[in-house]
């Protein structure tokens, strides 16, 4: 199983991410954000369903910098790692743009 629910605690910093290996999903978003809410379940089915990808849920917002180093400005906001460098990005993504974000891994 490779979703993961809730969001961190504690967002991890950009060196840790920048540091990380193999594949890697940084999700950005809210709790009382619709947009975040409603991708939950093609998030869920299409991470259950694929290799093991590291899913990396940040809680963004006013004075967290890990949003502002990937220049996040919309809510969700996927990125795409590979070793901790950026292979793909969607923004406010419906289920395939989704799917399809994935397929890059």
């Amino acid at each position: 199983m490779n979703y993961v629910k809730d969001y961190l605690a504690q967002e991890p910093t950009r060196a840790e991410i920048d540091g990380a290996t193999g594949v890697t999903l940084l999700e950005f978003g809210a709790r009382d954000c619709g947009f975040c809410v409603a991708i939950q379940p093609a998030v869920a089915s299409a991470l259950d369903t694929t290799d093991p990808i590291a899913h990396i849920k940040v809680e963004d917002g006013s004075g967290r910098a890990l949003g502002r180093t990937f220049g996040v400005k919309l809510w969700p906001t996927f990125v795409l790692l590979r070793d901790g460098q950026e292979v793909g990005r969607v923004v406010r993504p419906g289920a395939k743009d989704f799917r399809e974000l994935i397929a890059q891994r």
